[in-house]
């Protein structure tokens, strides 16, 4: 069960990250201003930086989450623009901003009297926040490309061999026991 909890976990973080960039990979220069309405204590180059950069990086990070490759990484990741993204509401709402998060739209300034969503946002990222912990501590998960490229061959044990073997004890280690054989069905190995 953990490793379809684990499914569910990827494509939640995954498809969220990976939308949630290709609706501003066509507005890059919309996206710096979103950026800049948090009014963040930070530098404008850095505005600039992360506002371009930011739906390539969530495309990115989305697209190895949903296909399943380098998991842990990608939801170290994912968890990080989680940490990042609730910081910037918490420090919006803090400073009585009326701004659209832009997590999911186009974002900007709420009309006059509407009203923030700046809950309903944190906690969507404390959900996928806490998938992309899940996907931390247990990586492993079902239908994921991690599974078939990056896992060590299965181990083939040799029972040719065996240890100093003392005739009187029975449950000696190295020994095959009829147990750990598999039956021989060719009929040339038989022969």
């Amino acid at each position: 069960w953990r490793d379809w909890v684990g499914l569910a976990a990827r494509l939640i973080l995954g498809i969220g990250l990976f939308y949630a960039g290709a609706i501003k990979i066509g507005r890059l220069e919309s996206n710096v201003t979103q950026v800049a309405l948090y009014q963040l204590p930070i530098p404008d180059w850095m505005v600039t930086l992360v506002g371009y950069a930011q739906p390539f990086v969530e495309i990115a990070v989305g697209l190895l989450l949903i296909i399943g490759l380098f998991t842990r990484i990608s939801a170290a990741l994912g968890t990080i623009a989680m940490v990042v993204f609730i910081g910037g509401i918490a420090w919006a709402w803090s400073q009585g901003l009326q701004i659209d998060c832009g997590c999911f739209s186009i974002g900007g300034e709420l009309p006059e009297g509407a009203q923030t969503k700046y809950v309903q946002d944190i906690l969507r990222d404390l959900g996928m926040m806490a998938c992309g912990i899940w996907l931390w501590v247990r990586p492993a998960s079902a239908i994921a490309l991690d599974t078939w490229l990056l896992a060590p061959p299965a181990v083939r044990h040799d029972y040719s061999y065996t240890d100093s073997v003392d005739e009187d004890d029975e449950s000696i280690s190295g020994v095959p026991t009829p147990e750990m054989t598999v039956p021989v069905t060719d009929e040339k190995a038989t022969r």
